[in-house]
């Protein structure tokens, strides 16, 4: 791979154009995705703690605000030294639009995740892993596309949400190829799941060839049928994703008191090394501006760090033969390890995590058998007064596509990407009014 083809700033579906003067094509994208829908229902969507009882902890919104800043860190760190290396670069290319492009694709990141959290996507695949009604579709869709449905991928339905026309995000290629940490599909008989790029999946059969195209286009080498290696600026967005929930979760742990205060300074102080100064922390007020300062110098160590693991492997990662997390090989990996085994522990087994986490698989599958159930009342036309009134409460572009499928398969995802877009707000209160438990 190279650096040439890999910074391409041709838009999908678009035909090449000169960028504006004031703004790279990739600062471009960035702007896109803020000011997009799907972007904005992050702020009501669930990162870990449930919303409305702690204004101060991060939701999917500032968390993607907060990932995009440590990625464009790590694009222009790496950025300024690939310049350097590779001199041709400079007549098209600044640290800058390494920096943009990660940024970008980092803002982007969780635009796929469904309400509840994490658990949110397991609540979508127990719908046809478990229920009898979910489970009758097996017969009405091909083998790849039941991969697709047995298993809710966020990733795979951010990349999907990115490449819609209802958003008209069209994003440039090299953002697009950043963005997917699993160049796969879900039906992939010879993954690897000791490579990092292959631990999941990143595009459903509805955007396989929308990836193909791209890919061929950012000369991504293929591995195997509809496998590729990652775009090598996605370990970058990985890194920046992997410092920020693993510091920003902790400090949020702290602050609400289900980690001890001295247990996290210390756990940030295994990072930080000779760098921490326990006598100048002790002069700050206040114990959560403590937390903050130290997590603001653990986030500067460790994009450093992270920094130099993807410096000191470009050569194989545009080879496509370096396939790991640079967190997992950075310094500081070992502390990294330990406060991930705290948070398992005390934050995200914490009794109302479980709690939005038990909600949530009542929640999704219920709202799935309505408006599946509808979905398949508007193919066929049915006359039925309950599903056409749960039709109407799809948007109506929906609905028209819905009218339009002669794919269950493509029903099916229609109506996913209703269910999964909801926020957490709008799932619970819609479950509720439709199940007449509130109105």
């Amino acid at each position: 791979m190279n650096w040439q083809s890999l910074l391409s700033p041709q838009r999908t579906g678009s035909k090449p154009t000169s960028s504006e003067a004031s703004r790279s094509a990739f600062e471009q994208d960035y702007d896109r995705i803020i000011f997009s829908h799907p972007f904005r229902r992050l702020q009501d969507k669930t990162q870990v703690h449930p919303l409305p009882e702690h204004d101060f902890v991060h939701t999917r919104l500032t968390h993607s605000l907060e990932v995009s800043s440590v990625g464009r860190s790590l694009g222009r760190k790496a950025g300024e030294v690939i310049v350097q290396r590779h001199p041709e670069l400079k007549e098209k290319f600044s640290l800058f639009d390494f920096g943009a492009v990660v940024a970008a694709a980092s803002l982007a990141h969780d635009l796929g995740n469904p309400p509840f959290g994490h658990a949110g996507e397991d609540s979508l695949s127990d719908f046809f892993l478990e229920h009898p009604y979910g489970k009758s579709f097996q017969s009405k869709v091909t083998e790849a596309e039941w991969n697709d449905l047995l298993k809710f991928e966020g990733n795979a339905q951010g990349f999907r949400i990115i490449n819609s026309n209802q958003y008209g995000l069209k994003l440039t290629l090299a953002t697009l190829g950043a963005f997917t940490k699993y160049p796969c599909p879900a039906l992939f008989p010879g993954r690897d799941k000791s490579k990092k790029s292959q631990k999941k999946f990143g595009f459903f059969q509805s955007e396989k060839e929308i990836f193909s195209t791209a890919a061929a286009q950012l000369e991504l080498t293929r591995i195997a049928e509809d496998v590729w290696v990652r775009h090598p600026l996605t370990f970058l967005v990985e890194a920046a994703d992997d410092i920020c929930y693993s510091i920003i979760d902790l400090e949020d742990g702290c602050r609400m008191g289900l980690v001890n205060y001295n247990d996290t300074v210390d756990l940030l102080a295994n990072i930080l090394k000779e760098n921490f100064k326990r006598e100048k922390l002790d002069k700050i007020t206040g114990q959560n501006e403590r937390i903050g300062v130290l997590r603001a110098m653990t986030i500067n160590k460790l994009v450093e760090e992270c920094t130099e693991v993807f410096l000191a492997h470009e050569k194989e990662i545009l080879e496509g033969t370096f396939d790991k997390a640079l967190a997992d090989h950075c310094a500081s990996k070992d502390a990294l390890e330990e406060i991930s085994s705290i948070s398992v522990e005390k934050i995200y087994r914490a009794r109302h995590v479980v709690e939005i986490e038990a909600s949530g698989h009542e929640v999704l599958p219920g709202l799935l058998h309505e408006f599946v159930t509808a979905g398949e009342h508007i193919m066929n036309k049915s006359s039925s007064r309950k599903y056409k009134n749960l039709a109407l409460l799809l948007p109506v572009e929906m609905r028209i596509e819905i009218e339009k499928q002669v794919s269950t398969y493509g029903m099916l995802r229609i109506i996913l990407d209703f269910v999964s877009g909801l926020t957490d707000r709008h799932a619970l209160s819609l479950y509720r009014r439709i199940k007449g438990i509130s109105l």
